[in-house]
């Protein structure tokens, strides 16, 4: 009763998610870049990826920490939640000192740091938001966790959809953008702060030095990886506004926004699909199980539609980027290109999250976080060669290189760690279906006038195709659902 309770609210959360969150990057987003300008959009992207780049200094392990002790033990929610409130607080007040301060050695003008302010405000107040979660999904509510996390997107939708449509007289700008973002994340903080305050019986700011410096010293090997996994996942468009001169950065850097945004929306389904895997791997590795069966399912079950849709927008960029960014009849995105190479990255985003979940269960932190210095380096070299000749699209062909090569480091892990056979009816599979869906899409394209027909009748002949090629088939599926 208590596995399909959990079933029942996971599948829940996760619908939710789906149809409301791609909503923000795939409609308001492109709507707002079309109202404000690429140059505009293009500062605010800069800044944004900037203002992310220290985000860890927010959580150093809070979250993670709240939400298996309180899943463990939860009279202890009120024993800790005062204590740990006042750490965020401070971990706050340091991230955004420390983000404004690099902000002015950079040389930042008056017009950015002002921009640069408010969005290490909202990035506090999303840590701060997860933080609260944590303790809603200690707690098992897992209900009230799932509209909480769908909360702030439909606040922030309201609000642009009426700066758009000039419900409250005011004209759009990136400031506007903003603050309307600002607004959605604290409304949303407050009602998940009075929803945890109420499950508590005491609350009182208070500062637990030794409690908060061993949290913070337990967490920090895993604080640094996602630190370094930040950096090279987040340097592109901050290295776009650094290298060039500056209107041409933001413009670029807009461009770079533009072609990302397909490829962050099909991140957030590969996330979901991952945070599943962890308490498996998890269960799994502490009694000894072999893990070589469930993940070679949960790589082929999402490395399928990763493969479907990342050829599919290689073959369809032109189409699929004007449709995103809103371009009008007869005209063509300014993005198509470098959107058709940053969506291949969507195969080697989705294998990390495999098999970077996989390292993760097994706290084989030291290997994960020689890769991700190894993806860093990569990145830098690679965008100061390609960015002065190629601007934009010389970021996505470094962003695709980074991906693709820290994949393969982490297939090389797990396999070397955990032993796994080299499996050669697999690896033939694969190449037999990529061979297949490469050869669909290039003869689908004249099917009929219509793209968009086209486009479905090869995702159909794909799908068909996973079976026929032997990557997937009925019976392991029924498996991998009937083991979840």
């Amino acid at each position: 009763m208590q596995q399909k309770k959990f079933v029942t609210n996971i599948a829940f959360l996760i619908v939710l998610n789906l149809l409301i969150k791609p909503f923000w990057p795939l409609g308001i987003e492109p709507a707002v870049q079309n109202a404000v300008g690429n140059a505009s959009y293009g500062e605010y992207a800069i800044l944004f990826n900037f203002s992310f780049l220290l985000n860890i200094i927010l959580d150093f392990g809070v979250t993670q920490f709240n939400n298996k002790n309180i899943a463990q033990n939860n009279h202890l929610l009120t024993k800790h939640f005062s204590s740990l409130f006042t750490l965020k607080l401070i971990l706050g007040i340091i991230y955004f000192l420390v983000t404004v301060i690099l902000g002015f050695t950079l040389g930042y003008d008056f017009r950015y740091m002002k921009l640069l302010s408010v969005l290490a405000v909202n990035q506090f107040l999303i840590s701060m938001i997860l933080y609260l979660r944590s303790s809603l999904l200690g707690l098992h509510l897992f209900k009230t966790d799932s509209f909480v996390s769908v909360a702030d997107r439909v606040i922030m939708i309201f609000i642009c959809v009426g700066l758009l449509l000039n419900w409250f007289g005011l004209e759009i700008d990136i400031m506007v953008f903003v603050y309307a973002q600002t607004i959605g994340y604290a409304l949303t903080a407050v009602i998940a702060f009075v929803t945890v305050y109420h499950k508590t019986s005491h609350f009182k700011l208070t500062w637990n030095k030794p409690f908060s410096l061993m949290i913070l010293k337990q967490s920090f090997p895993f604080a640094i990886l996602v630190l370094l996994m930040t950096f090279y996942n987040r340097l592109d468009s901050v290295m776009l506004g650094f290298i060039l001169p500056e209107g041409e950065g933001s413009e670029q850097a807009g461009i770079y926004a533009k072609a990302f945004r397909l490829l962050e929306a099909g991140n957030m389904i590969a996330y979901l699909f991952s945070v599943q895997l962890i308490p498996v791997f998890s269960r799994m590795i502490k009694h000894k199980e072999s893990v070589e069966q469930i993940v070679k399912l949960s790589f082929i079950l999402l490395i399928t539609p990763a493969l479907v849709v990342s050829v599919g927008c290689f073959f369809y960029a032109q189409d699929i980027s004007g449709l995103i960014n809103h371009v009008k009849h007869g005209e063509i995105s300014d993005s198509y290109v470098e959107f058709s190479i940053l969506m291949l990255c969507f195969t080697a985003v989705s294998t990390t999250y495999i098999f970077g979940t996989l390292l993760t269960a097994n706290g084989n932190l030291k290997q994960l976080n020689i890769m991700a210095l190894i993806g860093i380096c990569i990145n830098l070299v690679l965008n100061f060669v390609l960015i002065p000749h190629y601007k934009a699209l010389g970021s996505a062909y470094s962003s695709l290189i980074t991906q693709f090569f820290t994949a393969g480091i982490q297939i090389y892990f797990a396999v070397k760690i955990f032993k796994f056979k080299f499996n050669v009816k697999l690896i033939m599979s694969l190449c037999i279906f990529i061979s297949g869906i490469i050869a669909f899409n290039f003869f689908s394209r004249s099917f009929t006038a219509n793209w968009l027909i086209n486009f479905g009748i090869m995702c159909v002949f794909c799908s068909l195709w996973a079976f026929v090629s032997g990557l997937l088939n009925a019976k392991s599926i029924y498996r991998f659902v009937k083991y979840k």
